[in-house]
């Protein structure tokens, strides 16, 4: 990472509304922590493949995972890639079509995939991702099978070429438009935790542990 306000890279620069973007790792990596769901863009055979996947962070590094049969991850090992995490904050409704907008965070790391291939390392990403998410849980679950890990692909990069655009406020309109009879202003987005809800296979006497009541996303 860099100084706030200068980008790592030109290619991860943001041009448009460049006044929205961070380059602080503090930023990058809260919006990574806050959303687990990400997009990674690959190359395949010189055709784009974007696929969504889990995220999560260890230090200054991003990680994810996927099918060990998957095309795209088995072709990324040492290629390069593209993984963008977008957090919807709301609806930005204007007094014109054109400056309708949307309030979010967003964060696009650019970097070289690679691929964990030492089984106890995969086990030991593994987990962190399973207790980042759900502190506690990784103990309690039966162990992992070497035909599970076989069949699980862990590719991690650095989080060297990262930026994060952020939009938040009010609409923007032209000045003249503020004159207008049109209601303006945001409807708020979040996404919502319920309540978790019992698989009816269950034991009887097995109950949800704390982790599911208190996970939170965003």
């Amino acid at each position: 990472m860099t100084k706030p306000n200068k980008a790592p890279s030109e290619r991860v620069r943001v041009k448009r509304s460049h006044q929205r973007a961070a380059y602080d790792r503090e930023t990058v990596h809260a919006i990574l922590d806050a959303m687990p769901v990400c997009h990674v863009g690959y190359i395949v055979d010189g055709t784009p493949y974007v696929t969504p996947t889990l995220q999560w962070r260890e230090g200054d590094r991003v990680y994810w995972h996927g099918s060990s049969a998957s095309r795209a991850l088995r072709s990324s090992n040492n290629t390069q890639v593209c993984l963008t995490v977008t957090i919807l904050d709301g609806m930005v409704m204007a007094r014109s079509a054109f400056h309708h907008s949307v309030n979010y965070r967003a964060v696009m790391i650019k970097g070289v995939a690679e691929k964990v291939t030492d089984p106890a390392a995969k086990a030991r990403h593994l987990e962190t991702m399973v207790e980042q998410l759900f502190p506690g849980r990784w103990d309690m679950l039966r162990e992992m099978t070497p035909k599970e890990s076989k069949a699980t692909t862990v590719l991690s990069m650095p989080i060297d070429e990262a930026s994060a655009k952020i939009r938040p406020g009010m609409p923007v309109d032209d000045e003249e438009d503020y004159e207008l009879p049109i209601w303006a202003g945001v409807i708020p987005i979040r996404m919502e935790v319920l309540p978790p809800v019992d698989d009816p296979r269950n034991l009887p006497g097995v109950i949800a542990p704390d982790h599911t009541h208190s996970y939170k996303v965003g």
